[in-house]
């Protein structure tokens, strides 16, 4: 077997970490933004790494090499989807929890950016089932992260199975947090994994409260798995006022919407 090249500082190791956690792909702003550094000394790395054939550089980004590479479909491709939006709806969930709350992440890309917008708050207890969950809140202002056994994919980092669900089944948490694929008034929540819609199901059981947060590019989609009757769940943290069908259906479930520029319910704070 040929040995790994060595790296030549913490930073390489960083950057290479932080592209294996986001499915072997990454543009530089996100990584100058996940390690606080400026884009310029993250391309510096980039090219000292590439003259080693550990990455491939690419307009914008950067890959990993493909020897290296062991994912399909790389999870970072769906942080950067509205990636904006994502990280607003994080900010705003975030401003409901406090230090001290216990909490399940869901494997999603908008739960990922709730998790980055945790990094500040401290003693969580958290239940996940994603890397990328654990990776941002571990090991940091005395967490507590559990995360759920089982079979970890390969193309985003989250760990499923008969033992993840039998992992969360001995949980019991104030607040589950939720991304969907699409929010549909005929179905309610729906998603385009079969396994994520089964775990999510046990974890909505799990919990006092039960948060979808979702961008209002969801609304009026549609996946192939419904993820459980709707009314399971308590509150929508959204950009943007549902209307129309969709909000008959949130409302006929007794879902509140949460927006950017309101309030969560006072039954919370609580």
């Amino acid at each position: 077997m040929q040995e790994a090249p060595e790296l030549s500082n913490h930073r390489e190791q960083e950057i290479l970490r932080e592209l294996r956690l986001a499915g072997g792909s990454s543009r530089v702003g996100f990584l100058a933004s996940r390690l606080g550094v400026s884009d310029e000394t993250i391309r510096r790395n980039i090219k000292a790494l590439a003259a080693r054939s550990l990455v491939r550089k690419v307009h914008g980004g950067v890959l990993l090499a493909e020897h290296l590479t062991v994912v399909e479909q790389p999870f970072q491709s769906r942080m950067d989807k509205n990636a904006s939006a994502k990280q607003r709806l994080a900010q705003k969930v975030a401003e409901i929890v406090v230090d001290g709350d216990s909490l399940f992440l869901d494997i999603g890309s908008t739960t990922a950016y709730v998790a980055q917008a945790l990094r500040n708050h401290h003693n969580l207890y958290v239940v996940t089932n994603s890397l990328a969950v654990s990776h941002a809140l571990a090991t940091r202002n005395n967490n507590r992260v559990f995360f759920a056994g089982g079979e970890l994919r390969s193309h985003d980092g989250g760990a499923f199975g008969l033992d993840a669900i039998n992992f969360i089944r001995r949980f019991n948490v104030r607040y589950a947090i939720f991304s969907v694929g699409a929010i549909n008034a005929d179905i309610g929540f729906m998603l385009h994994d079969i396994q994520e819609a089964d775990l999510s199901r046990e974890a909505a059981t799990r919990a006092q409260t039960r948060i979808v947060v979702a961008d209002s590019d969801k609304f009026g989609k549609r996946a192939p798995i419904a993820v459980e009757d709707p009314s399971q769940f308590d509150i929508l943290v959204t950009d943007q006022e549902p209307v129309g069908d969709v909000a008959d259906m949130l409302g006929q479930n007794s879902i509140s919407t949460v927006l950017l520029d309101s309030q969560f319910p006072a039954a919370l704070n609580s």
